[in-house]
Parts: C-alpha cells; sequence; structure tokens
C-alpha cells in the first residue's frame, strides 16, 4: 500500500483542499492508488463537513425523524409533509454563512437560490422563503455593510424570482461580527403526482445536464463553508457563487414540466459540490453508477479543466437521469425555456462515478466512497460543563441593584421602568425589523395571509396551481394554508446548550400556536463553531439532544435540514472565537381555516388582556417562571450575559399553547402574542405597536418577584392574549377547566399609551408614541 510520504500532493495542497493526513490514506486504500488532482479535489468538497456531516452525523441518529404526516424525510433534496386535502408540502432549510461574510450580496442571494432548488427539485412549486439572519453590532461599519448586503441579496433574488418573503428573524450581537449567520428557508407545494427523488436508475438511462452553463464561479465552495474564516478569506472570493434568478425562474417552470411528463428518472440539485456532489449522490442514492463526460457539459469559460468542472458551485443547474428513449423530450422542454439541456452521461451498472474528459477518463471513484461512506469522527463528549457555563450558571438575581415600582437605581441614578422599556424596544434585536422586510415582496403570489412583522409566524394560503377546468378543485374555495416559523435564542443556547435547545422548539411551536397552528414537522439550521475543540463539540452535542427531545415531545419530527459548523473568526489578538451556538429551528404548522388566525396587534377598544401560562402566585423553584437569567433586559441594560436559561416544562407548554390555538379556532381571541425577549412588558408593547392601540395593565405588588423580574422576566409558556367583552365569560370558563390558576387578567385596552399600575403606584406609562419613535426607527438611525 503506498504511503503517505509518497503522495505527489504536498502537505499545503492536502491542507487546501481540506484533507487530513489520516484522510488521505484512507482515500488511497479505498482506490488502491493515488488519486489524481480532480479526485483529490472531489474527496476534499464530498468529505467537507458541509457535504458529509463527519462531525455531526452520529448526533443526528437520535433525531426523531418519521411520523403520520410525513412523506419524505432526512437524505432528500428538501422533507415533504402530508398536509391534508390533497395538498403535499415540501420545505428545506440550508445556511450560506462563510458566503455572505466575504460578498454579503451574491453570499445571500444564492442562498435563496439553493434552497429555492431544493424544494422545485421535489416536484414542488416554491410559495414562501423565510430566512433567519445574525450579524454584529450595528455600531461596527463592517457588520453595517454585511448587514445592508446581505438584505439586498435576499430581497434581489426572491423578488424577481417571484417567490414571497414572508418572515423570519434578525438578531444582532457581538457574537457574529466577523462570522455573520444566513440561513434561508423554503416552502413549496407539490405539483407532481409522484415525488421527484434523486436515486439513480435503470441502467443505460441517460444522463442529463440541464439549465445555466458551468463555469469557475464557486469553486469549492463547500470545503469554504467548512472552514473557518480568517482575515485571508477575502481572497476565497471565488469560493462565493454568482446568481441569476430570471433564470432561475424559468429554470422551476421547465423542471415542473419536464417531471410532469413522467420521463424523469431522478433529480438532483447541483448545489455544494456541483457535478460531483450531484453524480456521486444520485449513483449511491440507486445503487448504480454513473459515467459522465465533461466534453457534453456548456460551459462559460475557456480553458478549464476537470477540476474545475467538477468543483464549480455555478448556480442554476440540475442533473436528471431520464427514461431511455424520452430524453429528445425533455431537451426540447428546456429549449423552450431557452435553458441548456444535454445528455451528459449514461446510469451504469459498476457503482461509481466514472468522468471522462477529452477522451481519457479523468476521475474513478466508487460512488459510496463520496457520497454515504464518508469519514465519521465519534469524538468525546466533555464529562462535565467547561468552566464558562459553570461560571455563568452561579449569576443569581441578587447580584443586581436594588430596585422598585418606580425603577432601578444604576450607577447611582434612577433609571425608571419606562426608561428601561423605552431602551429595550430600540434594541435593534427587539426593534421593529421593518427596514428589513419593506424591501421584500411579501405578497406576490397573492396567498400571504399575514404579513411580515403581523403575528407570531407567517401564514400562507395553500391552494394548488392552476386547477384545472371541470375538476374537483377549479371552483372551490381554499381556506386552509401552512403557518411557518424560524427561531433560536442563542443566548440561551450558549450558556446552556441542552435547555436552550429545548426551548428553541418550543418557542417556535408557540409561535405556529399564536396563529392558530397546529405544528406539524421541523426542519433545522445548526450553526456551530468547531467540533474538533471540546468545548465546541459539547455545545454541538447537548443542543443536537436537547432539539431531539423537544422534538418528540411536542410531536415534529425533524425532516431535514443542514449543518454548519466552523463558524469562527479571529479576535483582535489574532484567536479564534466561536459565536454563539445558534440550532435554528424551522417549523411548519397546519391551519384548516385561514380566515380564522391571530396577529399580535390588539383589534379593539375594550378588549381585556390575559396571559396564559403564569401561575396567579409563581414560585421560583417552578419551571416555567419568569427569569432574568440569560434575558436581553440582562444584557442590554446590565451589560451581562450569565445565568442559567429558562428551563422548559413541556408539559404545562403543550397545554398552553393548546389553550390558544382552541380560543382562535373558536374565534375567542382577538390577538394572541407570545413572552419571548425582554418579557411582558415587551410584549404587551409589541400589542401595543401593531394595533396603535394603548393598554391598561394592573399588576398586584410582587412579593417572591423583583419588578424588573415581573416587567422583563424571560422565559415561561407565556401567551398574551385579547378577548372582545361579549366572549369573556366563556373565555374564562374554558380557562378554568383547562389552565387552572396558570392564568391571569392583565386589565384592558385602551388610549394611546402603555400603562402598568400597581396598587396607588404608577409603573409604567409611556406613550404609544415615544414607543414607536425608538422601536421602528432602531436599526435606520444606526445605518444612518
Amino acid at each position: 500500500m503506498s504511503t503517505l510520504s509518497e503522495s505527489p500532493f504536498s502537505p499545503a495542497e492536502l491542507s487546501a483542499e481540506g484533507i487530513k493526513p489520516e484522510e488521505y490514506e484512507e482515500i488511497v486504500k479505498r482506490l488502491g492508488r493515488h488519486p489524481n488532482k480532480a479526485e483529490l479535489g472531489m474527496f476534499g468538497v464530498m468529505w467537507s463537513e458541509h457535504c458529509c456531516y463527519k462531525n455531526s452525523r452520529p448526533l443526528l441518529k437520535q433525531f426523531p425523524t418519521t411520523g403520520d404526516r410525513i412523506l419524505v424525510g432526512p437524505g432528500e433534496n428538501a422533507g415533504v409533509v402530508d398536509f391534508g386535502d390533497g395538498l403535499q408540502l415540501a420545505f428545506k432549510i440550508e445556511s450560506h454563512n462563510h458566503p455572505s461574510a466575504v460578498e454579503p450580496f451574491q453570499g445571500a442571494a444564492t442562498g435563496v437560490g439553493g434552497i429555492l432548488r431544493d424544494i422545485f427539485t421535489m416536484g414542488a412549486r416554491p410559495v414562501a422563503v423565510l430566512n433567519s439572519l445574525r450579524f454584529g453590532s450595528l455600531d461596527n461599519p463592517r457588520t453595517r455593510r454585511i448587514f445592508a448586503g446581505v438584505v439586498e441579496g435576499i430581497s434581489h433574488y426572491g423578488n424577481s424570482f417571484g417567490v414571497p418573503t414572508v418572515g423570519g428573524e434578525v438578531y444582532f450581537d457581538k457574537a457574529y461580527t466577523g462570522n455573520p449567520l444566513v440561513n434561508a428557508m423554503a416552502i413549496g407545494i407539490m405539483e407532481t403526482e409522484a415525488i421527484v427523488k434523486s436515486g439513480a436508475s435503470g441502467i443505460g438511462n441517460p444522463v442529463l445536464y440541464v439549465g445555466s452553463t458551468t463555469g469557475r464561479d464557486g469553486m469549492g465552495g463547500a470545503s469554504f463553508a467548512s472552514a473557518e474564516l480568517s482575515d485571508d478569506s477575502i481572497d476565497d472570493r471565488p469560493a462565493v457563487q454568482v446568481g441569476d434568478p430570471f433564470l432561475e425562474k424559468a429554470l422551476v417552470e421547465a423542471c415542473l414540466e419536464a417531471f410532469k411528463t413522467g420521463a424523469v428518472v431522478a433529480a438532483q440539485d447541483m448545489g455544494a459540490a456541483g457535478i460531483t456532489c450531484s453524480t456521486s449522490e444520485m449513483a449511491a442514492n440507486g445503487g448504480v453508477g454513473i459515467d459522465l463526460d465533461l466534453d457534453k457539459i456548456p460551459v462559460r469559460e475557456t480553458g478549464m479543466v476537470p477540476y474545475e468542472y467538477l468543483l464549480s458551485e455555478s448556480q442554476e443547474r440540475m442533473l436528471f437521469v431520464a427514461q431511455k428513449g424520452r430524453e429528445q423530450e425533455l431537451i426540447d422542454i428546456f429549449k423552450k425555456w431557452e435553458l441548456h439541456a444535454v445528455v451528459a452521461g449514461e446510469v451504469i451498472e459498476e457503482p461509481i462515478v466514472r468522468i471522462r474528459y477529452q477522451g481519457a477518463i479523468a476521475a474513478e471513484i466508487p460512488a459510496t466512497a463520496l457520497a454515504d461512506n464518508t469519514p465519521i469522527y465519534e469524538r468525546e463528549i466533555l464529562s462535565e460543563p467547561p468552566e464558562y457555563a459553570q461560571i455563568a450558571w452561579h449569576w443569581t438575581v441578587d447580584r443586581l441593584p436594588y430596585c422598585q415600582e418606580k425603577g432601578i437605581d444604576i450607577g447611582g441614578e434612577l433609571k425608571t421602568w419606562n426608561d428601561v422599556l423605552l431602551q429595550l424596544l430600540d434594541t435593534p434585536s427587539i426593534a421593529s425589523k421593518q427596514w428589513v422586510y419593506r424591501q421584500y415582496d411579501h405578497q406576490v403570489q397573492n396567498n400571504t395571509v399575514i404579513v411580515p412583522g403581523g403575528a407570531d409566524a407567517a401564514v400562507v394560503r395553500l391552494r394548488p396551481q392552476e386547477p384545472q377546468a371541470g375538476s374537483d378543485n377549479a371552483n372551490k374555495t381554499w381556506n386552509r394554508g401552512v403557518a411557518a416559523t424560524v427561531d433560536c435564542n442563542s443566548r440561551y443556547v450558549y450558556l446552556d446548550p441542552y435547555e436552550g435547545a429545548k426551548y428553541v422548539v418550543a418557542e417556535a411551536a408557540r409561535n405556529l400556536s399564536c396563529v392558530g397552528a397546529e405544528p406539524i414537522a421541523v426542519t433545522d439550521n445548526l450553526n456551530f463553531g468547531s467540533p474538533e475543540k471540546p468545548i465546541g463539540y459539547w455545545q454541538l452535542a447537548s443542543a443536537c439532544k436537547g432539539l431531539a427531545e423537544a422534538c418528540e415531545s411536542f410531536g415534529t419530527p425533524v425532516t431535514g435540514g443542514n449543518v454548519s459548523l466552523y463558524n469562527e473568526t479571529l479576535d483582535a489578538d489574532g484567536n479564534p472565537t466561536p459565536i454563539y451556538p445558534t440550532p435554528v429551528v424551522g417549523m411548519v404548522g397546519l391551519i384548516e381555516d385561514v380566515t380564522r388566525v391571530c396577529g399580535q396587534g390588539w383589534r379593539n377598544e375594550g378588549d381585556s388582556i390575559y396571559v396564559l401560562g403564569l401561575k396567579t402566585d409563581c414560585d421560583r423553584s417552578e419551571l416555567a417562571v419568569p427569569t432574568l437569567a440569560a434575558s436581553e433586559y440582562l444584557a442590554v441594560v446590565h451589560e451581562t450575559v450569565a445565568g442559567k436559561p429558562p428551563r422548559l416544562d413541556e408539559e404545562l407548554e403543550r397545554v398552553i399553547q393548546a389553550t390558544c390555538r382552541y380560543g382562535i379556532r373558536q374565534g375567542w381571541l382577538n390577538s394572541a402574542h407570545d413572552c419571548a425577549e425582554g418579557g411582558l412588558a415587551v410584549a404587551v408593547a409589541e400589542s401595543c405597536l401593531a394595533g396603535k392601540l394603548g393598554a391598561k395593565l394592573s399588576l398586584p405588588v410582587p412579593t417572591a418577584y423583583r419588578w424588573d423580574e415581573v416587567l422583563f422576566g424571560e422565559g415561561g409558556a407565556r401567551i398574551v392574549v385579547s378577548v372582545s367583552p361579549e366572549n369573556v365569560e366563556t373565555w374564562e370558563t374554558y380557562l378554568a377547566e383547562t389552565l387552572g390558576d396558570y392564568w391571569q387578567k392583565l386589565g384592558t385596552v385602551s388610549g394611546n399609551a402603555l400603562e402598568v399600575v400597581s396598587g396607588e403606584s404608577t409603573v409604567l406609562d409611556v406613550t404609544l408614541a415615544a414607543m414607536a419613535e425608538r422601536y421602528e426607527g432602531a436599526i435606520e438611525r444606526r445605518l444612518g
């Protein structure tokens, strides 16, 4: 057997491909020889964390992936669930973090393009996009540039393609200064009778390359996405793809038309690792081989060599396996849409990927060696939490200054609760994201029921595209809808990955419940630092355990997702610094009747306001109680990130959410909004601002709690709702039967200010105008 010392590649060349010395030895063992340059590149991208999940795959096995509604789970381009009434929904989330750090516009734009292809590759028409974004502080000029570029890239691709961007989340924290997170989620309705999968079959069937041309853009993008960012990352701009949303719009139409002919046996998007990934995964998934001739591939640059063909991540490209004899039928469809479609190879019996170039064999590798029989690292998990967490967990609320109903003493001066609320509303992570979502076309396709910022989750009406005349669907009124959200409180996960990850799932489900949707299934995007470092792997392993348990508890199986590791940058001293661990959960929920959904804003003057999930007489020893630990208040007002984040009471959470959903479906509730960052005071303020109506609340003097805990404490299964006077008696009877004493009546919708009183004292009294000025202009002020 050849040894590493005999390798034709230097250690620097192996490192450039992301190949470790022991991995190279394994490659030589698999091939029985040294690889050539093209083959080494193929292994480099396919054995990257981005493609093969070599550090995370053992942890992902614990996720629940099956259920009554699950039609396609992990392993395909997207998950598919049954939404009843003949509707099948495809959905998926993916990251484009590193490309967005070095080229924000194209990095974000092609992230949207890639996730849309994952959807229509299954035979589904994209109907909605959401995104989860993380940036550093807006005080930083580079952060402002990245933020503006990412938002522009998302809006450019989504608007041009013609899919509504209906929701998402945006957070700002110094932990993401050098490494932003750009996670895009897409949803589509199946249009084809059969779900299109990726496994190649039929020996002798032709393999078609369709879509755009191949160039040198995106070279090695998968390897680039699996490495830490550094000061030299700007040199990796060629690893950032360039997208064309108008071409992709033609591609989706051509693909769906082609799928409906029944002539397409299998299809695979050319995303990460391009031709290498699509050929090897299609072959491995079907237990066959693929023989592909690079001379047949349409190119837009001259002088390209096999290495460049195979690693290019040029956008808007697909690989099909067609029924033999029907290839011209498909070629004609793509020609009609002014797209390339050529027979570039065929399915072979030998389970290998064979690449031809200029009459010779440029690469020949067993398909499974690239696609599924890849390296796996079983890493040891720390036996006890790392020092940073243990130190943080020792924090208690007693360390905060004394406070009273008027405010809190900070630096020798009294800061009123009015001041604190306005400061939190002015915090970019809490403040209105209207600067972001007003750049998105969220009404295209005319199915958006609730616009961004109007509710805790997006709501889109589901109906088949272009129902046939005379069919059952032709004159049917379609009221079924999908609610969708993306969620993650990364500060919670940083301080306690296990509990924090469970809370992510619970809050995503709560967001859906607040619009009246039944949570159905999950797609996740695991954004973490290096798994090769003990703390990084402890965070990843602990979070995966928490996600798995919570998804099982809430009956929301995981249909797939994305793992993005090595999200680290160099600090001012040149030391690698990881981001906060950020396991983003994308969750979809079923709405039977979109005419009965709730937004977060008050609807009517005189409505009664309630909080669900807050016990009349709370005890600190219970799970679902408000806490300032890990809170936005603690981080913003006291500049402290510490404490144990809220612990999840799964049983109470399920009951509270079911109660909220039932109240919405019965028509009792006029609004519903969960208590998240900023606690009760911020939640009520947001409902005031969304409804352009004030509120008068009366709170008892806290005995076991401080005033800042009551107003700004986070955690617990808390939802703020409003109810019309005529429904109050029925609602309160129902609450007494279902929740016992886990609810409180807070006050009424009234006036043009948020007023909170306790006995004879006024605790809060802030006008809508003052709150709106801080809340609605926070991001724009920082952008100048």
